[in-house]
């Protein structure tokens, strides 16, 4: 049975990967062992937490010393800038299998030094990416590859949330394109493989005299080697939350509505078909599922994901965030011209 090391106790190693695996040890206590998470941050213990499910440790050293690396999986948490060499560190201790929080790397050559890091070592990376493990994906994989709606001629995705605080206080993302895009982008080249950008804009998040760089949203389109031309919406500093999917097929349409937080875990599937809508309401838990999957797999023996999508997600946002900054460029030497 496995443990449990998480590297960041931030929103996403606190606030996510500690309550989603406490739920996921309960629907398989054959898998997680019945000791508490073991946890390493560079700030102090969070307040106020049960002793007796995470235990603090002051140092990757530290930790290692109540942890067997052989029957440990680590997850890192930390910002994606500093990844290749938090897994080095953890590797350099024994520690082998590895969630990696999403994205894989920030751009190209943060790849190469990720996937070298990951060969040299012999680490065994599953990415999280939950949108990968939803029922509301497998339910759009089966109506894109059953056909009875013909071909995919577009789709469009819109992943909208309000988050001021975190982008002020700089949560270590560059860039809007590095938050809710990448949910988006896995399920985008599994349900229409590959793909190049085409366009890419990037804005900057405002508010009163604070402004962060390229914080405020984000847009891509891609288009697909297989004809289908896709869009992504992020606007983080929508009122509302939104996370829909559209796709527009040759012989109706799917709207697709991802679970928008962890209270409500129920996603929606409307299909319109010759002026008829039909509508379903479903568990999505996507993120226990992606975990249960992964320590599973690791338990088995069966190792980590193949990385190929992953990577690929990776360099085409490497992609879409240049794509973005030279069209600023482009748009302000313009300006001077006029």
């Amino acid at each position: 049975m496995l443990r449990t090391l998480i590297v960041g106790l931030g929103r996403a190693g606190l606030g996510l990967h500690v309550p989603v695996l406490l739920k996921a040890r309960a629907q398989a206590p054959g898998t997680f062992a019945d000791q508490p998470v073991v946890a390493v941050d560079t700030g102090a213990a969070p307040p106020g937490h049960p002793q007796q499910d995470l235990v603090i440790a002051g140092s990757l050293r530290q930790a290692r010393e109540l942890l067997d690396p052989a029957h440990t999986v680590v997850h890192v948490c930390t910002p994606p800038s500093v990844r290749a060499e938090v897994l080095r560190d953890i590797a350099l201790l024994g520690f082998s299998k590895v969630v990696v929080e999403k994205p894989l790397a920030t751009d190209r050559e943060a790849l190469r030094r990720v996937l070298a890091v990951a060969r040299d070592h012999g680490l065994s990376l599953s990415v999280v990416a939950p949108w990968l493990h939803s029922t509301l994906t497998e339910r759009l994989v089966a109506v894109v590859e059953g056909g009875g709606l013909g071909t995919v001629r577009t789709v469009t995705v819109a992943q909208h949330k309000p988050r001021f605080r975190r982008s002020l206080a700089n949560s270590g993302h560059t860039s809007a394109f590095e938050v809710e895009v990448p949910h988006s982008l896995g399920v985008l080249l599994s349900l229409l493989g590959d793909a190049e950008v085409r366009e890419a804009s990037c804005t900057d998040l405002s508010l009163g005299e604070n402004a962060v760089p390229r914080m405020g949203g984000a847009r891509l389109t891609l288009q697909h080697h297989g004809g289908a031309r896709s869009e992504i919406v992020s606007d983080l500093t929508a009122p509302v939350r939104q996370r829909q999917i559209t796709l527009d097929m040759t012989g109706g349409t799917v709207v697709g509505h991802y679970p928008v937080g962890q209270d409500d875990d129920f996603a929606q599937l409307e299909t319109v078909r010759a002026g008829r809508t039909v509508r379903e309401v479903f568990e999505d838990d996507a993120l226990t599922s992606f975990m249960l999957r992964a320590y599973r797999r690791y338990a088995s023996g069966s190792g980590g994901d193949d990385l190929r999508l992953h990577a690929r997600t990776a360099e085409l946002l490497d992609d879409a965030k240049q794509l973005a900054v030279d069209s600023v460029g482009r748009e302000e030497s313009l300006t001077h011209v006029s």
